[in-house]
């Protein structure tokens, strides 16, 4: 199997292209564990991506979601069945339960659950407890001394405005856990965020100082408007930041773009890859890395004729590296993937 021929070829502005373990080594382990981690770092990772979200109490929390009912067992704690709840997150009414109704203490009865059970299987539900960030950091920074090569991390704030409106601003509380800990004052961290404001704010208390500490402008679907924006009754849009004049205005607080590897590399009608693109040029062109998200080993997530049989729920490790090489070849600075082993195969690297 091979990688459906590109044409161009843009170079990256990285020195080296950066594997980036999507929540740890989700593909295996439940998300956002320090096993799924930790494997991501066996696994030959460079950097590892943990989600936050806020505790009652002011700990930072790696999860994908502050709903936490579909990674967890915090329905079958009679105990909490009472906290199970309705909020707005994001301007969407969501039902469950949520991490800032939680203190840290009662999070840890807690156990982690595969968010992607019909595709990835319940083998490992129940077997692993939620972790904080402090935790991931100290698992980054000693898995860093055994390979004698500093890992990064490359945390994303969730729904920064909607916790700041409650009261739990993770802003300051990231840059103060950063700070605390010996790794990640030297090793590469990159903040990225879907929202705006909250990246110019870094921006700003960064100040220069911090050399190791990057930003990284998340962009969703072109017609979706980032949602502070929208908060805020302002009218620009993800499709408005990926053309090259957003792309400069964006340098001007941010080093690097996280896009859908679509935007770069969209479907055809018949579910094949089509034609790169202009946004890895045009990104480039302004300052800016490319880092998207997010390739997957499973047939369903990959193009139709990269599939390895008709399954679309087999895993597909030969189609992953045929897709990634792909994207490879329009001169992409990183890349998000549920299995580093396979990100690092498609660059030719061992773990």
């Amino acid at each position: 199997m091979s990688a459906p021929a590109i044409a161009a070829a843009e170079k990256p502005l990285a020195a080296r292209v950066q594997v980036i373990a999507h929540r740890g080594a989700s593909a295996h382990l439940p998300e956002h564990t320090l096993a799924a981690y930790a494997r991501a770092i066996a696994d030959g990772a460079d950097f590892i991506e943990p989600d936050l979200v806020m505790t009652q109490d002011g700990v930072l929390l790696a999860r994908h979601e502050n709903e936490i009912g579909g990674t967890t067992d915090v329905g079958s704690h009679p105990g909490f069945a009472a906290r199970r709840t309705r909020k707005i997150i994001d301007g969407e009414l969501v039902t469950g339960w949520f991490s800032e109704d939680f203190s840290l203490a009662e999070l840890k009865t807690l156990r982690a659950r595969e968010r992607l059970p019909e595709l990835r299987g319940t083998r490992h539900d129940g077997e692993f407890p939620l972790a904080t960030l402090d935790e991931v950091i100290d698992l980054v920074a000693a898995g860093s001394k055994d390979r004698g090569q500093a890992i990064g991390i490359i945390p994303e704030i969730k729904h920064g405005s909607y916790f700041r409106d409650i009261g739990l601003p993770m802003e300051d509380a990231l840059l103060a856990a950063l700070a605390a800990h010996e790794h990640t004052r030297t090793a590469p961290v990159e903040i990225q965020s879907f929202e705006v404001g909250n990246l110019r704010y870094l921006r700003g208390r960064l100040a220069g100082a911090h050399g190791n500490i990057r930003l990284l402008q998340l962009l969703g679907d072109a017609g979706e408007q980032p949602y502070d924006v929208v908060a805020a009754g302002g009218r620009l849009s993800y499709a408005q930041m990926m053309t090259p004049a957003g792309l400069r205005e964006i340098a001007t607080y941010a080093d690097a773009i996280g896009p859908d590897i679509r935007a770069i590399i969209p479907l055809t009608a018949n579910r094949v890859l089509g034609v790169p693109t202009a946004l890895v040029r045009d990104a480039h062109a302004a300052g800016l890395e490319v880092h998207p998200y997010t390739f997957r080993p499973e047939n369903g997530f990959q193009p139709l004729d990269l599939w390895h049989g008709s399954d679309p729920h087999d895993f597909n490790a030969a189609g992953s590296i045929a897709e990634i090489r792909a994207y490879l070849a329009t001169g992409i600075d990183a890349f998000f993937t549920d299995d580093p082993a396979i990100g690092c195969k498609a660059l030719n690297r061992q773990a």
